[in-house]
């Protein structure tokens, strides 16, 4: 247990009464076996906090407080921890968190120590005590930090230089300075297009570079959204494309026809092709990140040539957004404090889709589906919305499941595509190919990357440092209500303006 002398706190303990408040109780910050004490237990007794489902690094408890002001710490792993993040003060046994249950707008908590110098690398003054949590009619209402405009303005300034000044390079692998990196998968402009999409499948990428042999050059990629828009143009009852077709239907061929279909020809009604959005190696990363942005793409190939024409190209790397990031958080990574908008929770910042009474607005509605919609729905809404992804939810918005466009590519599996019709086939159904269509659908931990609406900038972007994620889901904790999506271009858009 802590000091005895920890038992003074209680003096500043909750307003007499009955009437006790549920308060939920959060440490997001991982261990093995995490308790939570405070005053209102005297210090004597642990409560232990159970791990959130889908979300390992996440633990809570809810207790039944009196109304008014109350301490709590957290013992984790053997160890007493308070969270950085959550209002606290210093005393005389160290650094305690705080909270403030009031019913009554009126009510004054005791007066509070400010001294919390040398102690911890957080500067607390009093305008943090203020951020204090208020219960009303049993409903959280957390206090929003304001993003300060100089704090914005010296975080982006500073990202921007160190982006501008660190080139592509950097982010090749060993083996790409100095030779083409020889696992990266090329597609033949002449490829059948089934063909292509079977590769895709069982290379379990969703995207390739396509190379053209007659003109002796890169000239495209190839992706899973290519994949949507033939699987609804095959659905389409006007359309010339047959599933036969498909057999000898070139990706050449498709992406002339993609032109047509996107209305993108020509005074002379020739389809007009977009060019291939490429760069070198010595190309500064801001441009590459701000070509990702602007063109819509997830990766931009990095072509090296060594003759002045171009030829014999060098297809060295893909670079991504999540590269990029990576080496940002690297540079940072031991001074953070000189990115202030790092500290800040995420819902407090305009960065990502949100419910409309969560997170700082936006134009753009939060896209979710139930797994009993059509997969033709899911198709459809990941091209009108313009998105990567899709939350699958129960009657009760909590989480289930993800539907992103590389899930498309599994129905080249045994040539499903050429056996559903695309309004049948439900979304629960799309995602349990392979498995048992008829078994019920519960929520996949494997699939979800989650986060909570308090996790800090900083710890959202060292999540998607990692490779292969490229959006987390914000949930409520415990219940996993879906509350909003931050992707990682939502990030860049955020540091760069």
């Amino acid at each position: 247990m802590l000091s005895p002398e920890m038992d003074s706190a209680r003096e500043g303990g909750g307003v007499a009464g009955t009437v006790l408040i549920p308060m939920n109780f959060v440490w997001s910050y991982g261990g093995r076996s995490v308790y939570l004490s405070g005053s209102f237990t005297g210090w004597t007794n642990l409560y232990q906090m159970s791990p959130v489902e889908g979300c390992p690094t996440v633990f809570q408890v809810i207790c039944s407080l009196t109304p008014g002001y109350h301490q709590y710490k957290f013992f984790v792993d053997g160890e007493w921890r308070h969270d950085e993040n959550q209002p606290c003060i210093s005393c005389t046994y160290g650094i305690v968190n705080t909270v403030l249950l009031a019913r009554e707008s009126d009510y004054i908590p005791p007066p509070m120590s400010t001294a919390v110098s040398s102690l911890t690398n957080m500067d607390v003054d009093n305008e943090a005590f203020q951020q204090l949590v208020r219960i009303s009619d049993g409903s959280l209402h957390e206090a929003v930090p304001r993003v300060r405009e100089t704090d914005l303005e010296v975080s982006r300034h500073r990202v921007s230089l160190f982006l501008s000044t660190h080139t592509v390079y950097e982010l090749l692998p060993e083996s790409g300075k100095g030779a083409p990196v020889l696992q990266i998968i090329t597609l033949d402009v002449d490829l059948p297009v089934k063909q292509a999409f079977h590769i895709l499948y069982e290379q379990g990428i969703s995207i390739a570079p396509l190379w053209d042999s007659f003109k002796g050059r890169f000239v495209g990629v190839l992706s899973a959204l290519d994949f949507i828009l033939i699987l609804r143009e095959l659905g389409n009852h006007g359309s010339n494309l047959t599933e036969e077709e498909l057999e000898t239907h070139t990706i050449s061929a498709w992406k002339e026809g993609k032109g047509y279909l996107n209305r993108q020809i020509d005074g002379h009604g020739r389809a007009l092709r977009r060019g291939l959005i490429h760069a070198g190696p010595y190309d500064n990363m801001k441009d590459i990140a701000l070509k990702i942005l602007e063109n819509q793409v997830a990766t931009v190939p990095i072509i090296h040539s060594s003759s002045e024409d171009g030829s014999f190209p060098q297809l060295l790397h893909l670079a991504s957004l999540s590269g990029i990031l990576k080496c940002i958080c690297r540079y940072f990574r031991h001074s953070s404090n000189s990115l202030p908008v790092l500290q800040l929770p995420i819902f407090a910042i305009p960065v990502g889709t949100w419910v409309s009474e969560i997170g700082q607005p936006n134009r753009r509605p939060l896209a979710k589906l139930r797994a009993s919609a059509s997969l033709s729905s899911a198709l459809s809404l990941l091209v009108q919305a313009q998105v990567s992804s899709i939350p699958i939810v129960d009657d009760n918005d909590s989480l289930l499941d993800i539907y992103s466009r590389s899930d498309i590519t599994a129905l080249a599996k045994n040539r499903t595509y050429a056996h559903i019709n695309l309004e049948d086939m439900t979304i629960h159904q799309a995602l349990q190919l392979g498995q048992d269509p008829y078994s019920p659908y519960e929520f996949n931990s494997q699939r979800c990357e989650m986060c909570l609406r308090t996790d800090l900038l900083q710890e959202v972007m060292d999540r998607f440092a990692n490779p292969g994620i490229r959006r987390l889901v914000i949930v409520e904790a415990g219940s996993r209500r879906v509350e909003g999506i931050v992707s990682l271009s939502d990030i860049f858009k955020f540091l760069l303006g």
